[in-house]
């Protein structure tokens, strides 16, 4: 049934496109560009069909590239804006992720990640562009990056996508997968009423004092709307305050400073993961999306057999759980990293555990997911040497 927001609530059965397709629906997204693209068409097309419901607006572009710079257009003309991708159309989209990251524009974009590199294996699972969602683009800059792995997470981590977007004013990354993507199961969608949206900070002082980049206490700037009167400059150049191009060293200082700090120093209250088992354990496994699911069975045998395993799942990438690794560094034996991928995130943990503890990646080249006896053999091997 709907409401009278035209957010579609109570049980369903849908698959994690469509329930991301719901969860921006729910964040109010009222504009989606973007450019097919398997395993991440399904979210597009559920957008296309519901949006007339809801007054959004869906355009699809001639490529990825014109549907990454189109949301940003109209986030400034005060919408809130999403494109959908996989890796392919991802990698294209890089140039503007720092642009949104450089102009501080609130926008989502969502990738279900498939097997590369190239055209790879379009329509089989993979985690290949968790490293390019944090260094992607040039420069400096910060970002979040958060993971599901269920449909319920697809809907439910897009709400926060657009709500940390609009509260950092960042862009912010969904990196789904195609397992995740495609899998069905029982979502829960609340009342609108119930659901959380982080409503966008704007501008109310005199139009003549506004300095467009001006950062409140929490480093992050109020907005404006194109088009309601106030005179504004946006750039992808080195900026000041007023938003006009200021080609020094102080100004890139400043302002590059300021878009890594806004996300370090608010990263305990950005960072979000799931524990299971960890206090007390000897080896920790490290999971995000789909492969959390795979390496369940793995943890459950080897608890069986009397090994003391925990379970951290990273539900938030980027920025990564640094101080939770380091504790955990100091008090376990191994870290067991399985990913589908050659290894990315696994050196993240190796920087983080600093030879305190040793760390095992379970790589695998995407296709398929893992088969849980080789996380097990990891998990086995570490706790006999």
């Amino acid at each position: 049934m709907h409401d009278d927001s035209g957010v579609l609530t109570g049980a369903h059965f849908i698959d994690g496109d469509h329930a991301c397709s719901e969860g921006a629906i729910a964040a109010g997204c009222r504009f989606v560009a973007g450019y097919p693209i398997t395993p991440s068409t399904e979210i597009v097309e559920r957008i296309a069909e519901r949006f007339p419901f809801v007054g959004g607006v869906f355009i699809q572009m001639e490529d990825e590239i014109a549907s990454s710079i189109a949301i940003q257009g109209a986030v400034w003309a005060g919408k809130k804006a999403m494109t959908v991708t996989s890796g392919p159309g991802f990698s294209l989209m890089m140039e503007h992720i720092g642009y949104a990251a450089m102009t501080e524009t609130p926008c989502v974009f969502v990738d279900v990640q498939r097997a590369g590199p190239s055209t790879g294996l379009p329509t089989m699972p993979a985690q290949g562009d968790m490293m390019q969602a944090r260094w992607g683009s040039h420069g400096d800059y910060g970002i979040i990056a958060l993971c599901p792995n269920s449909p319920q997470e697809c809907f439910d981590l897009t709400i926060r996508a657009f709500n940390l977007a609009e509260q950092f004013r960042v862009p912010v990354l969904l990196m789904m997968d195609e397992c995740v993507g495609h899998m069905i199961e029982r979502v829960i969608i609340p009342p609108a009423h119930e659901i959380q949206v982080f409503k966008r900070r704007y501008y109310h002082g005199p139009k003549n004092e506004l300095l467009l980049f001006q950062p409140d206490k929490d480093l992050v700037p109020p907005m404006v709307k194109a088009g309601e009167g106030y005179q504004i400059h946006v750039t992808g150049l080195t900026h000041d305050e007023n938003g006009y191009p200021n080609m020094t060293v102080g100004a890139q200082a400043k302002l590059v400073t300021r878009l890594v700090n806004k996300i370090r120093m608010n990263a305990d209250t950005i960072i979000d993961y799931r524990e299971d088992g960890v206090e007390g354990a000897d080896i920790v496994v490290v999971t995000y999306g789909i492969t959390s699911r795979t390496a369940i069975p793995a943890i459950e045998q080897a608890r069986k057999e009397g090994m003391r395993i925990g379970h951290l799942r990273l539900v938030t990438a980027w920025p990564f759980p640094e101080k939770r690794i380091r504790e955990l560094a100091s008090k376990v034996k191994a870290f067991v990293v399985p990913e589908l991928n050659l290894g990315q995130m696994v050196y993240e943990v190796e920087r983080l555990a600093s030879g305190k503890s040793k760390v095992e990646l379970v790589p695998h080249a995407g296709g398929t997911v893992h088969n849980p006896k080789e996380i097990y053999a990891a998990i086995k091997h570490l706790v006999k040497g």
